[in-house]
């Protein structure tokens, strides 16, 4: 079955002057216009194409992947306003629409917005809203400590960053954690730090208590190596500036140092630390 608005893999039935034809299975063949049929393709060859639906109902392929798909957020630019709705920018020719009853504030021309995309049930057309809300995922998240995830920064508040979770949940990145800029629309790496008793989801940029550690503690190690063998930082240095220098948190730098030194690789003195003959 193919699945509207997302990237599929089918394969070429036939080619003609039109373009060629793709299996859709129970959907039908997806017509994939001549100017995007590769040179040289064959029936039987595979294919990996973006599926939407044209303005006569008829399904129709793309070999240009869009910058999001159906399910997911992302924050597009608006190219244009019409009567009806807007038109999004999202790295295909033809524009994602946003229906004017789908946007939580007016949308206007230049500017971007966060957005869910999604497929209208009734004309199984892809479109667009920000009223993001009434797409988060609302069943209890279950997610794991210490699991990696997929972020989409929202937005700032005074508590942080509130994060999009693996195109599903909300999430905080609180600002006692987070030691760089960040900004709306933004996709990182992520980990889960805890699912509170009321499911709210805390998130942090490293992986917590001494998963990883290893792996940055060799990272650090390098840094100093790089340094001449000697670095001065010590438990005085600002979280802002250990960030700079290595890319993770005081608590996390700390526990790795404690990992390096207990291995005898480095020597902490009052000046800061150096590469030992571990």
């Amino acid at each position: 079955m193919v699945e509207i608005g997302k990237i599929n893999k089918l394969t070429i039935k036939k080619v003609r002057d039109s373009g060629a034809h793709l299996d859709g299975g129970e959907s039908g063949d997806v017509l994939l216009p001549l100017k995007d049929v590769p040179e040289n393709c064959q029936p039987g060859d595979e294919m990996e194409i973006f599926v939407y639906q044209n303005r006569d109902g008829h399904l129709r392929a793309s070999t240009k992947k869009p910058c999001v798909t159906v399910g997911q957020f992302a924050k597009l630019r608006v190219a244009a306003n019409g009567p009806t709705g807007s038109f999004l920018r999202w790295g295909l020719e033809k524009d994602l629409f946003a229906p004017k009853s789908e946007q939580q504030a007016k949308m206007e021309e230049g500017k971007a917005y966060m957005v869910y995309v999604f497929l209208d049930e009734e004309t199984n057309r892809i479109a667009a809203s920000s009223k993001l809300d009434k797409f988060l995922d609302q069943t209890p998240p279950n997610y794991k400590e210490g699991q990696e995830v997929d972020l989409i920064i929202l937005e700032q508040t005074d508590l942080g960053y509130r994060a999009i979770v693996n195109h599903a949940h909300e999430g905080m990145l609180y600002k006692s954690e987070v030691f760089k800029t960040l900004f709306s629309g933004q996709e990182i790496k992520g980990y889960i730090k805890k699912v509170r008793d009321d499911q709210k989801i805390d998130l942090i940029l490293q992986k917590p208590g001494y998963q990883g550690v290893d792996d940055i503690a060799q990272n650090i190690l390098k840094i100093i190596k790089a340094s001449g063998g000697r670095m001065a930082v010590t438990d005085k240095t600002a979280a802002e500036d250990i960030y700079a220098l290595f890319g993770v948190s005081k608590k996390t730098f700390k526990k790795a140092i404690g990992a390096l030194y207990r291995k005898k690789l480095i020597v902490i003195d009052t000046n800061g630390v150096k590469t030992g003959k571990g």
